[in-house]
């Protein structure tokens, strides 16, 4: 099968040190922003699995991008995660969908 144009995103993610991954994501799999930048060689931990039971792939959200907002899970973990800002999200619970074309992150700073 060949992806067509609307079904993939385009997305740059920089990891801890600042290097620039340019990602380019399939729509129509299921996968979530962790599991993309993952899939793409960063050093995301992602240690639950991607079940919002760690702050390993937390990220900032650095483009306009507005999700829909953390659900309840993802603002317990957020509340015990370290360097929490207002653009901060699980890269878990970000799931890959058109909405997101373009969208630019940067991976957090790991806990101490």
């Amino acid at each position: 099968m060949v992806l067509k144009m609307s079904d993939t995103i385009n997305m740059v993610a920089y990891d801890r040190e600042g290097n620039e991954y340019k990602i380019e994501a399939p729509t129509d799999m299921n996968l979530n922003v962790m599991e993309v930048m993952k899939g793409s060689g960063m050093d995301v931990k992602a240690t639950c699995g991607g079940m919002a039971l760690c702050s390993t792939c937390h990220i900032y959200i650095i483009s306009d991008h507005q999700p829909e907002g953390p659900g309840e899970d993802e603002e317990d973990m957020l509340d015990q995660a370290f360097d929490v800002e207002d653009n901060s999200r699980l890269g878990c619970q970000l799931k890959i969908d058109s909405s997101l074309d373009g969208l630019v992150v940067k991976l957090a700073p790991q806990g101490s």
